[in-house]
């Protein structure tokens, strides 16, 4: 390692005093201005974990849903997955280390990770349409020079789309084409071979309007209607020409908000669906004739997805292992319907993509979907190459039909991340193969009301956490006391979790009435802010 290298380019990207970050499940976010040393530390991580595992590793600059002054910065690994847990540690330790003592990290990081540095590095960068990306795409590429890395620039992508690329150049073009004509032909291909299939005449076309968060996700769906056949009328708002990105729209908004976005005008009945910032969350919503908004989140798009698939592997007639991947965030009414009604297995675990990510792994089709709307389908190697198989040799036409319809599954899923280009496109083709209208998916359960509250703590640390999240360890007495409220409504539950970036501590609640999900969620933040110590004025009765 080039040790002038090193000292000239850092003190190019210096570290502001007294800052210290976190590498969490989304990497690193903050202000904009508080960045560059970060993403530019991060180039070197690139650089050293490319040379750690001997194959590409991507690095997306965004901040996903948070506002436009914000970004971020994540590292994508061989296979698209999210980086090693054991590299998040070296990321915090490299983005908080003092200028001079860089050189000493690095070398501490090569010896713990057995990094060769004679080795070759490659490191593929993507940005989001922030005013401040470009620049600090800038600070990643000068933190892989200083490695004696390459890089290949993908400039303007979505978050998932770089993990696509990425996962396309280390398994020597089996995923796919690692460029953006390869994703939108792979897609589209796929998506055209299963709406062949779909029994509509041809005046049934697929209107649909989406909300892209004045985002990436508007640059790349233009880019990709030439792609669509003539059934699929894509309406593109909020683009970015005109407002500022998320701000006010996008799914994040949808889904916390429960309204629709400003910027989309929606009729009675329309069917509507909103990305996020960087377009790896999608959630749909429409309006009924009384003027009533309703939303159809990740819980509904893993019910739509788990019942389509459960039927084309019950054709198949393969013992291939389905399961639903959730988190305590999902709806108690969806898990109820999954395992009481499709029969389908339903794990929950800790929040977080990765800990989903890690858990869907362990089925021949594992589903996962939080109720955000990030999620996607993981089809394990074995079940897609007996899939595979059965289209080319199975002889029943119909076994070799549901085969076919599984293998443009697999093609049409991203299943390296979530992906709200992929999901929507998976999302219209079960609802013109199903015949479903927006109202008829949304009428498969009534989700239990509910409520999210945030409190404010001096120490979120002092709030721990068991079974999934969904009990508390400490402080004493606040699971005790949680559970003695839960019992004063019907079909109520309600949990605490601390946030993973700020003193915050989390609360969820849900009950039969919406009356009841409010009061249960403010009487459980009054414990939190009694037993946890909450700052600032006790939370009001919403």
């Amino acid at each position: 390692m080039d040790s002038e290298a090193l000292r000239k380019y850092s003190a190019l990207h210096p570290r502001p005093a007294g800052l210290t970050l976190q590498y969490g499940t989304a990497g690193f976010r903050s202000k904009a201005e508080q960045l560059d040393h970060v993403v530019f530390r991060m180039g070197l991580l690139a650089g050293l974990r490319s040379k750690a595992v001997t194959a590409t590793i991507g690095i997306m600059v965004t901040a996903s849903h948070n506002p436009e002054e914000d970004n971020g910065v994540k590292l994508v690994d061989p296979l698209g997955e999210m980086l090693h847990p054991s590299w998040e540690e070296y990321a915090t330790q490299l983005a908080n280390a003092e200028e001079q003592e860089l050189q000493k990290v690095i070398t501490e990081i090569c010896q713990k990770a057995a990094v060769n540095l004679h080795k070759d590095a490659s490191v593929f960068i993507g940005r989001d349409t922030r005013p401040s990306s470009e620049k600090l795409s800038q600070s990643v590429i000068d933190g892989i020079q200083v490695l004696g890395g390459q890089y290949h620039d993908y400039g303007l992508v979505t978050t998932p789309q770089l993990h696509y690329m990425v996962c396309c150049q280390n398994t020597q073009g089996q995923y796919g084409k690692a460029t953006l004509e390869g994703y939108y032909e792979k897609l589209s291909k796929a998506f055209m071979e299963l709406i062949k299939q779909s029994h509509c005449s041809g005046e049934y076309q697929r209107h649909l309007k989406i909300d892209c968060a004045n985002g990436i996700g508007a640059l790349k769906l233009s880019e990709m209607k030439p792609y669509f056949p003539q059934e699929v009328l894509i309406h593109i708002y909020n683009d970015g020409t005109k407002e500022k990105l998320n701000h006010l729209c996008g799914a994040d908004f949808v889904k916390v908000h429960q309204k629709p976005p400003e910027g989309l005008d929606m009729k009675p009945n329309e069917r509507c669906c909103s990305f996020d910032g960087d377009a790896d969350r999608i959630v749909y919503y429409y309006k009924d004739t009384a003027g009533h908004f309703h939303l159809i989140d990740g819980d509904k798009i893993a019910t739509l997805i788990s019942i389509f698939l459960k039927e084309l592997l019950a054709k198949v007639k393969q013992d291939f292992k389905m399961a639903v991947v959730q988190t305590a965030y999902a709806n108690g009414n969806s898990t109820r319907y999954l395992q009481e009604t499709l029969k389908v297995p339903v794990h929950c675990v800790k929040t977080g993509v990765k800990h989903l990510h890690h858990k869907a792994q362990e089925f021949d089709v594992g589903v996962y979907f939080e109720a955000n709307g990030h999620g996607t389908v993981l089809f394990s190697k074995a079940a897609e190459t007996k899939i595979r198989q059965l289209v080319k040799e199975e002889k029943d036409n119909e076994k070799r039909e549901a085969a076919k319809m599984l293998e443009n599954m697999i093609d049409l899923i991203n299943q390296t991340v979530g992906d709200a280009v992929s999901d929507m496109l998976v999302i219209e083709a079960i609802l013109a193969l199903k015949g479903l209208t927006v109202q008829q998916w949304d009428a498969l359960y009534t989700d239990l009301p509910n409520r999210l509250l945030k409190v404010q703590v001096a120490d979120r640390r002092v709030i721990d956490t068991t079974d999934a999240e969904r009990r508390a360890l400490t402080p004493p007495g606040l699971q005790e006391k949680i559970d003695a409220l839960v019992k004063k409504y019907k079909l109520s539950r309600a949990f605490v979790r601390p946030s993973g970036t700020e003193d915050v501590v989390r609360i969820y609640a849900e009950a039969d009435t919406q009356e009841n999900a409010d009061a249960l969620a403010h009487e459980v933040s009054l414990a939190v802010f009694h037993l946890a110590g909450g700052k600032g004025a006790p939370p009001q009765p919403i």
